[in-house]
């Protein structure tokens, strides 16, 4: 005859299992804080980062361009009755675009031509050409057109102070061929010789530079036309260039070439001391919502 025998295992009692639920339910609510709060974290500090790449990138850019002004051509603009100001003597606050004249880098870096003068030839006032010897000016010229433009929308300059009237910046009428008084447009080069329409009354030095463009920083509402004042950001940065203000060109002109150079900047401030060109740039970042990071890179130019 077989028996069974049973035997009972112990379990949970009620208010075992209560315990484990609040304990299991306190250290989920604790995880799952912990994990919102490295998600919320991650997502600032992502803001933070592209934030900061992106006013790095565009600073450096900025930067770059400056390194090869030409001194004393470098103003300020308020878009607000276009206004001119040096930026050596700057007094106005609410100024938004920064514009100057680059010499040609490319031309220059490649031997075209050396930026030294042969003052020793006497310059009559019916002089035309300038020697610049152990410039090779063929090679310069070649490079400048390969580049978009041509040497005879190039003008020479020469240490000296430049003010708005006699850069052309000045100038209202787009396309007035008047000579700006300072300045002398090249016709043509050939060896080491430029030929130039007229010396009379310029004031020839030993050193010069080749300039091909002019540049300009302008801001921009979101139609990316309209150019900011300082009430009007957060707006869009661009670089404008490819004009000539000695030909009577400013940054609208229909051949003027424009990039992008960052987008919802909230603050773009500059101010020049001697060779130092300061400037500050602040970008908004947008995390979700009404949220948003910001970031600001300052950097400085001595030429």
């Amino acid at each position: 005859m077989k028996h069974t025998v049973c035997t009972s295992k112990p379990g949970f009692t009620m208010l075992e299992l209560i315990f484990v639920i609040v304990i299991l339910g306190i250290i989920s609510s604790i995880g799952s804080e912990l994990i919102a709060n490295v998600y919320s974290n991650y997502i600032v500090q992502r803001g933070a980062h592209k934030s900061s790449s992106k006013t790095a990138i565009a600073a450096t850019q900025i930067a770059n361009r400056l390194s090869y002004s030409i001194p004393n051509t470098i103003i300020a603009i308020n878009p607000t009755g276009n206004t001119k100001e040096s930026l050596e003597s700057l007094l106005d606050p609410t100024a938004t675009i920064l514009q100057w004249v680059g010499y040609d880098h490319d031309s220059f870096n490649a031997g075209g031509w050396n930026g030294f003068a042969d003052t020793n030839d006497t310059i009559a006032t019916t002089a035309t050409t300038i020697s610049t010897p152990g410039s090779n000016l063929t090679l310069a010229s070649s490079i400048i057109t390969n580049l978009g433009s041509s040497i005879s929308n190039t003008a020479i300059f020469f240490p000296r102070t430049y003010n708005t009237s006699n850069i052309g910046y000045g100038v209202l009428a787009i396309g007035d061929s008047t000579d700006i008084t300072g300045l002398t447009k090249i016709s043509s080069v050939a060896g080491t010789t430029i030929t130039v329409a007229d010396l009379s009354g310029k004031t020839i030095r030993e050193h010069y530079k080749i300039a091909s463009s002019a540049y300009a920083i302008v801001p921009l509402k979101k139609d990316g036309t309209t150019i900011c004042t300082v009430t009007d950001f957060p707006c869009d940065l661009v670089l404008r260039y490819d004009f000539q203000p000695w030909q009577g060109e400013n940054f609208n002109h229909v051949n003027a070439s424009s990039k992008l150079l960052i987008r919802n900047i909230s603050a773009f401030r500059f101010t020049g001391s001697g060779n130092t060109i300061r400037f500050k740039i602040c970008q908004e970042e947008n995390i979700g919502g009404d949220y948003n990071i910001t970031t600001c890179k300052e950097k400085a130019v001595i030429r």
